[in-house]
Formats: C-alpha cells, structure tokens, sequence
C-alpha cells in the first residue's frame, strides 16, 4: 500500500481544502493566528495508530493515545503559550525486530505504555493579514524526554524547533503553510545531533458556516548527506478529516496515515477543542 501513497496525498490535497482556530485538531500544522489575550484554549481527543512503527526501539503494533491533550494561552493579542503532550500512549506489540535501542526495552510481554512527550512553545503573529497579503507568525518550541526507552516509546531526548507560519484566506478556503529548522539529538549518541526541515501545508473548505473539510501533509526531512542518525531521518504523515462547531464547542474527527517507514498504516482520531476567557491581563502603564 505504501507505494501508492505520495499519490493518495496529492489528490487528499487536491480535493480537501474556511477560517480555523489558532489551534486546528485534527490537523498538526499551525496557523499563525494566536488565541485572543487572556483566553484559554484546551483541546482533547483519543488516537489510534494501526501498526505504528518505532525504529529505535524495534516496536511495532496498534498504538492508543488517550488522551491527546493541548492547552494554548493567550499572553497578548499577538502572543501565546502552548502546552501539548498526552497522559496514556499503550502499544499492543504486534512485531519486535532487533534495533539501535531495542536492548534498552524492559517491556516483556505483548503490550507497552508511558506518557507521551510533552511540547511547550511559543507562537508570535508578526503580520495581521489583509487583502493584499497573508497573516505571518513564528514559533518556537522544545519537545522534553518525557516517554523513556525502556518502554520503547520514546527516544530519552530534548529536541528544538523554529518554524515560519503564513495562512491567507482564498474566499472560502483558508491555506497554511509552515517551514522551519528543526534540531534533533542522536538518541543513540549524547554528543550529535542532526537538522531537519520541517514543513507542513493545511488546506481548510467551509463547507458551511459550521462545518469544514481539512486535510494536510506535515513532516520533516533530514539535511544530513548520508544516513541519518536513528529516530532523526525523514518522516510524513497526511491527515484529513472534518470540523464542525455548532456553538462554544468544536468537535473534530480525521484519518492519518504515514508516508515513511516510522509512521502508521493507517490511524484515526477524534476530539474537542473549547475556548473561553480565562483572565484579565494586568494593566500596563
């Protein structure tokens, strides 16, 4: 099936294309609006990753992520603060396979679980958009080793991310794109690392003033000549899926699946995102 996938992804592009929230579950790509100031924004949901590959570990199976949790706080009318990571990851192992880190793995029997890698970044709007030019922001993020090795779940490692962020609304299609540097450490190594770009293009069609159509390709690739180091070589996912916000309350479902070696066969996902004013920004003379 995989050899037919950058051809699923293109037509998903084609055919999937609405205004979005400064969060946008399902999808992964950012947008450069921020939430409001002093607002909140929490988004939850649960995922699940039919035959998800873990090449530092050697770990293969069916991955549950319950829940998968955001939280975006409003510090200005240009600025927030996100939060993302996941309380439960479980993984019925389907296939092990002898791998760079599958020593580490104390897992024994036919299931593995942790928490998820938690994320905190920073986003900025620089450019409100108008007519004659899309909105731009940046972001700035740091993934923590939250999910250790021993489960086979994650790498044990901190890792940086800077990425540029345009969005422009085409009368009822909004478009995002995101480009940027990402700094991966050897998980197999503490003295090397390697860089990726990252990308990302999110398509958004109101469908009608309460639903939209959405999909997206995000990932990275490795700039390094050669091999990449385990856990930092290139990596693609596609997603798509649906939003429909029938009041404060927006709820979200979609379809994943890798384009690489790392990623699922297939994977789906539902959730809710709500925001509300949370606090007062302290008055500034």
């Amino acid at each position: 099936m995989r050899m037919y996938r950058p051809a699923l992804a293109a037509l998903l592009m084609i055919v999937i294309a609405g205004p979005a929230w400064a969060q946008q579950r399902p999808l992964v790509t950012e947008d450069p609006e921020t939430v409001d100031a002093g607002h909140l924004l929490i988004e939850g949901g649960a995922e699940l990753r039919f035959e998800q590959k873990y090449p530092v570990s050697g770990l293969q199976g069916d991955l549950w992520r319950l829940p998968a949790l955001g939280l975006s706080i409003g510090l200005s009318s240009i600025a927030e603060l996100q939060i993302d990571g996941g309380i439960y990851d479980r993984l019925s192992i389907s296939k092990r396979t002898k791998a760079p880190l599958s020593s580490l793995v104390t897992a024994t029997g036919d299931h593995t679980h942790d928490v998820s890698d938690i994320v905190i970044g920073t986003k900025i709007k620089m450019v409100s958009e108008a007519p004659g030019h899309p909105a731009v922001g940046i972001r700035f993020a740091t993934k923590l080793p939250n999910a250790s090795n021993e489960s086979g779940l994650g790498l044990d490692t901190t890792d940086f991310f800077a990425s540029l962020l345009v969005a422009k609304n085409v009368q009822s299609l909004r478009v995002v794109g995101n480009v940027g540097l990402g700094i991966l450490a050897d998980p197999t190594s503490g003295n090397r690392q390697n860089d990726v770009l990252t990308y990302g293009i999110s398509l958004a069609q109101a469908l009608t003033p309460r639903a939209e159509l959405v999909g997206e390709i995000n990932g990275r690739a490795s700039m390094r000549s050669g091999t990449a180091f385990p856990g930092t070589d290139s990596s693609s996912m596609v997603r798509a899926g649906l939003r429909f916000t029938p009041g404060s309350v927006r709820f979200d479902g979609g379809v994943m699946f890798g384009l690489t070696d790392d990623g699922p066969d297939i994977g789906f996902t539902a959730g809710l995102t709500y925001v509300f004013n949370a606090f007062h920004l302290p008055n500034t003379p």
